[in-house]
Order: structure tokens, then C-alpha cells, then sequence
């Protein structure tokens, strides 16, 4: 069916039916569905539209949301807040067509819950991860007695040596399990994990909070504090 949204619409962002259909075979030739294919049908027939690509369009989500909200010609407020118009507005200004149905589809299932809607669902925020200013107002809170950091292997000596600092984000990123922070280190190569003792690090000061979708943040984490290995 053809979309009244114009090509751009089907183009990278959403996945063609018939490259999908020759993906999975069973033995007997019949075609075996993969989970994201399942949801992507039972999405069209939901009322939502063509199929969206939620991976592309989180990562352009992000790229907007969390570094360069000029890029599309909008700002961010204080807390890091966007209308949710204004939003769905600049991005199809910019080449990239989503209905609001879309854009509550992929917050909802993005595999980190990256983003947020506030309390009236009129605007969306990233929940962490910014490297512009915005002060996301989450409050202190006491951490587990252990954390986790997963990074690519060829990283780990320098954490080693000089500790986990945020860098140009706001805040060094840590998971409350040890199978998150692998999928984590997992982006980028082969992942070790790094266990922090949060708990020795409250005891001594250290301000955690933890975002909308479960991810754990603080300043930084000194060498003293970690050791390699779940």
C-alpha cells in the first residue's frame, strides 16, 4: 500500500516487506518470522503506519535529543525538554516523516528506553547521555552496593589506571546488572566488565541518581572503586 507521505517515508527508515520475506526460511521452504518482523505486522495492523525502523530512527532521536538539537533548527530547555510538534515538525523538515504514532512506538520499544514523554506527553526528553547543557533534575538516590560497566576490552587499562570519567556527557553511565552493562560494552567490540563498589562510594560522599529508564549516574569513579570482572 502505498504511503501518502512520499518516498522519503520508505526509504531507509522502514524496512521493505520483500527483503524481509527472504530472510528466514524453514526447512521446508515456508518462511519463519523473526520477532522484530511480528512486530512490525502486528504494528501496521495496530494503526500505526508503514513500518518503522526504530533502531535508525532512535539513533536520529538521540543525535538530536542528546548532542546537536540544531541540527533540525530546535532547542532544548533547561531540563533538556522539546515539544513534541515542534519535534515531529523539524524532523519531517529535515527528511525524516514520523506520525506521533511512530514516535510513541519507538520510545516504547528502543532496546534502552533511551527517550521519555513528561507527565502530559507533549514533550520528549532523552533520559541521560546529553553533551549539551541540561540539567535533567533527577534526584539522589542510594545505589546498590554494586554497579556495573560494560566497555570494549581494549579500553579496560586505562579505566584501570585512571578511573571511569563522563567525558563530553554529563555523567559516567552504570547498570544494576552485570548482563546490561555486557550488552553495553558489547556496541563497540569484545566487552569486559568493570565492577564499582557504589556502596563504598556513597559511604564516601558520592552522589548517584538514577534516570527514567533505570541507568545509574554519577560524577566519576575513581580506580579505587573498580575491579575488572563481574
Amino acid at each position: 500500500m502505498a504511503s501518502s507521505l512520499g518516498p522519503r517515508r520508505s526509504a531507509a527508515l522502514y524496512q521493505s516487506p520483500s527483503k524481509a520475506s527472504s530472510r528466514r526460511l524453514g526447512q521446508n521452504g515456508s518462511r519463519t518470522a523473526t520477532r522484530t518482523e511480528e512486530a512490525c505486522f502486528l504494528n501496521h495492523f495496530e494503526g500505526r503506519g508503514e513500518r518503522v525502523d526504530v533502531v535508525r530512527v532512535s539513533k536520529r532521536l538521540s543525535f538530536v535529543l542528546r548532542h546537536h538539537p540544531d541540527s533540525i533548527g530546535i532547542s532544548l530547555g533547561a531540563a533538556g525538554w522539546v515539544d513534541v510538534d515542534s519535534l515531529l515538525a523539524a524532523l519531517a523538515a529535515h527528511g525524516l516523516v514520523l506520525t506521533r504514532a511512530d514516535l510513541d512506538h519507538v520510545v516504547a520499544s528502543n532496546d534502552k528506553r533511551r527517550f521519555a514523554f513528561d507527565e502530559t506527553g507533549t514533550r520528549i526528553r532523552a533520559s541521560q547521555g546529553h553533551s549539551v547543557p541540561v540539567e535533567l533534575g533527577y534526584a539522589d538516590e542510594t545505589p546498590p552496593a554494586v554497579l556495573f560497566h560494560g566497555t570494549p576490552e581494549r579500553n579496560v587499562p586505562a579505566i584501570l589506571a585512571e578511573g571511569l570519567r563522563a567525558g563530553a556527557r554529563h555523567a559516567v553511565h552504570l547498570s544494576s546488572d552485570e548482563a546490561t552493562a555486557r550488552r553495553v560494552g558489547e556496541r563497540r567490540g569484545r566487552a569486559a566488565i568493570l565492577t564499582i563498589d557504589a556502596a563504598a562510594m556513597a559511604a564516601e560522599g558520592a552522589r548517584f541518581t538514577r534516570s527514567a529508564n533505570g541507568v545509574w549516574l554519577v560524577d566519576a569513579v575513581p580506580p579505587r572503586y573498580l575491579r575488572l570482572g563481574g
